[in-house]
């Protein structure tokens, strides 16, 4: 599936509010920020985005913001809230439920991880001392949220596959040093269509929930 940012974040609301068990993943086509539902409309960042002409689409799970471009896979995992998949520990069970991602990973030789995030840059979501991120050696490769409603969980994360990083010090305000705590799946050497990887992840995630 080959969605813009903004129609991705209107898909994962719909599965959500289904409340049936659901793994997705969509390649996105456009460029954009999303902001957490805690983010002032008027942050910095959203600030410059405008100035910019980049789109921005607020979400409904939590963090700061993110720079989405063409290419870059949005995954998502819905649980019935009584699942025993979701647990009642959820908010702390970003390992379990991206389990599927750092297996994709790992089929490419890449060692993943869900670990604390590096709390550096408060404004850009991976940086952010909020939730986990999928740490790839000392990188930051991507990272998830969540969001409980109806009866059911949304967790979704982004995985880039390739880094602007000259727009994300403009628009973020990242320092060289921030810049290149961040990787993609390019430079982590992971080759293939945006389109074959989508299929691939969402295997992943669906066989590794089914053996959960």
């Amino acid at each position: 599936m080959r969605v813009s940012c903004a129609e991705n974040v209107r898909t994962d609301e719909v599965i959500l509010h289904r409340a049936v068990p659901a793994v997705r993943v969509a390649v996105l086509t456009d460029r954009a920020v999303s902001y957490g539902v805690g983010v002032a409309a008027d942050a910095p960042y959203l600030r410059r985005a405008k100035h910019d002409s980049v789109p921005s689409v607020r979400r409904t799970t939590g963090g700061t913001g993110l720079l989405h471009a063409p290419g870059d896979l949005a995954w998502s995992v819905v649980l019935p809230r009584a699942d025993p998949r979701a647990g009642n520990d959820y908010v702390h069970a970003y390992a379990r439920l991206g389990a599927g991602v750092v297996k994709f990973l790992a089929d490419r030789a890449v060692a993943a991880a869900w670990s604390d995030p590096p709390g550096s840059d408060p404004d850009y979501c991976l940086l952010s001392a909020r939730g986990s991120v999928l740490a790839a050696g000392e990188k930051v490769l991507g990272g998830a949220a969540q969001h409980l409603a109806g009866g059911a969980l949304l967790h979704h994360g982004i995985i880039p596959l390739e880094l602007d990083r000259p727009r994300l010090r403009e628009l973020f305000d990242l320092s060289p040093r921030s810049l290149e705590r961040l990787t993609c799946l390019r430079e982590l050497g992971i080759e293939g269509t945006p389109d074959s990887l989508a299929w691939k992840l969402a295997a992943s995630l669906a066989d590794t929930l089914a053996r959960t």
